[in-house]
C-alpha cells in the first residue's frame, strides 16, 4: 500500500501469493540476458515439500507422493504431456481448433546398474477436430504433426532423448528468493491412514 504524489491512495492488486517476477527484481542490475536461459528458482516450505517459482511469477508446489502435490517424475510426465501438447495446438491450430483433447504420459521407474530412471515413455494424445474443410485439413495434419512433436519440436522430450547431462552442485543463492517460510500455497493436507508415500 502507497500513497501517490497526488495523495491518493495506491493499491496493489497483485495476489499475495504471487512472487515479483526475477525480470522486476533484477531490472536495472543486467544489461543483456541469455536468450536461451531457462530457469526456476525452489524454496523449502515443509517436510519434503518444496515450492518452484518461474520469472513471472507462477507457483508450483512439489512433495514426495504424501500428499496431493505432484512428484519430480509426475512433473516430468506432466512436462512431456504438456510441451507436446502445445505444440500440437499449434500445428494442428492452423487449421482449426480441436472439439475435444485428453493426453495421457507414463513411464515405468526402474533401477539397475545405471541408477533410478524411467522407461517406456509414452505419450498418447487422444484429439478431434470439427466437421468441415478446417477439421478435415488438421485430421491429415495429425499423425504428420505429431511425428514432428517427437522428432524435432518438443523440448522436454528432446532433451529425455538426447540424454544431455545434468550437473548438480551447491552454491550460494542468497537473495533474490523467496523466504524458506513462506508458505503461500495450499497446506499440506494429512495422509490417509494406513497408506504408504509413493517414492517420486
Amino acid at each position: 500500500m502507497s500513497f501517490t504524489r497526488s495523495g491518493t491512495l495506491a493499491v496493489d492488486r497483485r495476489p499475495l501469493w504471487h512472487a515479483v517476477p526475477m525480470a522486476e527484481e533484477q531490472a536495472g542490475t543486467q544489461t543483456a540476458r541469455d536468450e536461451t536461459l531457462r530457469e526456476i528458482d525452489m524454496v523449502r516450505i515443509g517436510e519434503r515439500r518444496y515450492k518452484a517459482t518461474n520469472g513471472r511469477g507462477g507457483v508450483l508446489p512439489i512433495g514426495s507422493g504424501e500428499d496431493p502435490d505432484f512428484t519430480p517424475v509426475e512433473l516430468l510426465l506432466a512436462a512431456l504431456a504438456g510441451c507436446g501438447a502445445i505444440d500440437l495446438d499449434f500445428l494442428t491450430g492452423k487449421r482449426a481448433p480441436f472439439a475435444s483433447f485428453a493426453a495421457h504420459a507414463s513411464g515405468h521407474k526402474v533401477r539397475d546398474e545405471g541408477g533410478n530412471h524411467l522407461t517406456g515413455l509414452t505419450v498418447t494424445f487422444d484429439v478431434s477436430f470439427p466437421e468441415g474443410e478446417g477439421g478435415d485439413a488438421a485430421r491429415e495434419s495429425l499423425a504428420r504433426s505429431v511425428q514432428k512433436i517427437q522428432d524435432r519440436l518438443c523440448t522436454v522430450g528432446r532433451t529425455v532423448t538426447l540424454g544431455d547431462p545434468v550437473q548438480y552442485r551447491t552454491g550460494d543463492l542468497s537473495g533474490g528468493l523467496l523466504e524458506p517460510s513462506d508458505d503461500s500455497v495450499a497446506a499440506r493436507p494429512a495422509p490417509a491412514s494406513g497408506a504408504e508415500p509413493a517414492q517420486p
